[in-house]
């Protein structure tokens, strides 16, 4: 039999998570599913991802598992789990069963899985509250209402049920909004794996070849480095693709003069990075497209100063416009003053998304942006993405030196107690580190 493969890390920060999330709850049970398996044809699966609030609390990545935490004087956290099969091993890999489970990950209680529906009622049983991911899974929703009436049931013997349902994903997402020092670790390992692969695609990048082969080199670079999967599909877009925002077909084979955007990162024990670069394909900027990607730098540089404690939410993205703007009317792209540009919105034209997005276990990670109307406070611990663009096609008031260029330059930064940290720092960036780089490899 394989051996169990090791934690990647202790289980104290999971431990100290679920106590947290206790004290926060007050009162009442949780209930947290990691993902379902997911059929891809046939009798192939997808590869399992686990559920990021799951995860979250457990570092357990097993699927079919639920994890209980009961809040009050005395807590406790029960993982639910498969069980020990050897014959099952043989075929899928090593199971940690509930026994190890416990000890490793530092449960309280683990159960079989297949307990679960026998257990929870017992656990519900005159508990004030019921806090779960509501509206979630329409099945998930239904097996806990399953469990709710089985309480309810036993009303004449003087049980009661829980009164109320709390979305348990409102505390969470204030949780990890602020990453703590173990989740910091490992998004500068995947931000250090990220670059790497995007100084390797540079270097690969020439006239002739197709976009799927640089997207194979950010992928060889991921997995060499133990990042087995990406955080999202990879956006390897050349020429007029670089203009579409979502682009993941990868399909087109790049041509001199073109530019091309990477937009790729990798998934490092859950937890993502997120980078976009923009360079010619050939080597070399034509003189429009480097001052295009000058103005688009300026904006990264204009939105990362603004990335510091107290700021609100809105400041980066705020900064980045008006850099974009001033520019845009530099270009005569829009008419104009920089001011008025912005009051009317003629700039989202060539900038029609955000500054930025919360990073952590999703890629598009948890969290408000908003709190009663009013743009969050940036704090120390936050992760978030700088990542200003501009992208200009073809069209009858366009000048066509200007047609089909799309450049977006991204970076992960880690909010500081004086400002922030980029966690992508040595992706290459500059005019001259990138002229130098691109096409430099085998």
């Amino acid at each position: 039999m394989n051996a169990p493969p090791p934690p990647y890390t202790t289980h104290s920060p999971f431990r100290d998570r679920r106590a947290r999330l206790a004290q926060a709850m007050g009162s009442g049970v949780a209930v947290i599913a990691t993902a379902p398996e997911r059929v891809r044809n046939r009798d192939a699966h997808h590869p399992f991802r686990f559920d990021s609030y799951f995860y979250y609390l457990t570092g357990f990545a097993e699927p079919e598992a639920v994890l209980v935490l009961v809040a009050g004087p005395e807590p406790r956290s029960i993982l639910f789990c498969r069980d020990k099969d050897p014959e099952r091993e043989i075929w899928d890999g090593y199971r940690f069963g509930p026994d190890k489970a416990r000890d490793l990950f530092g449960f309280d209680e683990a159960h079989s899985i297949k307990s679960l529906d026998g257990v929870m009622p017992g656990l519900l049983s005159d508990q004030p509250a019921l806090h779960a991911d509501v509206g979630a899974d329409g099945a998930w929703d239904s097996r806990l209402i399953d469990w709710l009436n089985a309480v309810r049931a036993r009303a004449r013997t003087g049980v009661a049920a829980p009164g109320e349902i709390r979305d348990i994903r409102r505390v969470l997402d204030d949780m990890r909004l602020v990453k703590d020092t173990h989740e910091i670790a490992v998004m500068r390992a995947a931000g250090a794996i990220s670059s790497e692969a995007h100084r390797r695609a540079m270097q690969a990048t020439r006239p002739g070849r197709h976009e799927y082969e640089i997207e194979a080199e950010l992928l060889h670079e991921f997995v060499r480095n133990g990042a087995r999967s990406p955080a999202y599909p990879s956006i390897v877009a050349s020429g007029p693709n670089a203009c579409v925002l979502h682009y993941v077909e990868n399909t087109r084979q790049m041509m001199d003069g073109d530019l091309l955007l990477i937009d790729a990162g990798c998934e490092l024990d859950g937890y993502a990075s997120d980078i976009t670069r923009t360079f010619p394909v050939g080597g070399r900027f034509s003189p429009v497209q480097r001052d295009v990607y000058e103005l688009v730098l300026a904006a990264q540089a204009a939105a990362i100063a603004q990335v510091r404690p107290g700021n609100h939410w809105e400041a980066p993205h705020e900064a980045a416009v008006a850099v974009l703007a001033h520019g845009l009317v530099d270009f005569g792209l829009c008419k104009g003053t920089p001011e008025a540009v912005i009051e009317s919105g003629d700039y989202r034209r060539f900038y029609m998304h955000r500054t930025g997005h919360w990073l952590g276990l999703d890629v598009h990670d948890a969290g408000d942006y908003k709190r009663d109307g009013h743009w969050r406070a940036l704090e120390p611990g936050m992760t978030l993405t700088v990542e200003p663009g501009c992208y200009i096609r073809p069209a009858d008031d366009v000048p066509e030196h200007f047609w089909n260029i799309g450049i977006r330059i991204e970076d992960d930064a880690l909010v500081t107690p004086t400002g922030c940290e980029l966690l992508t720092v040595a992706t290459p960036k500059s005019v001259a580190d990138i002229e130098a780089l691109v096409g430099s490899g085998r």
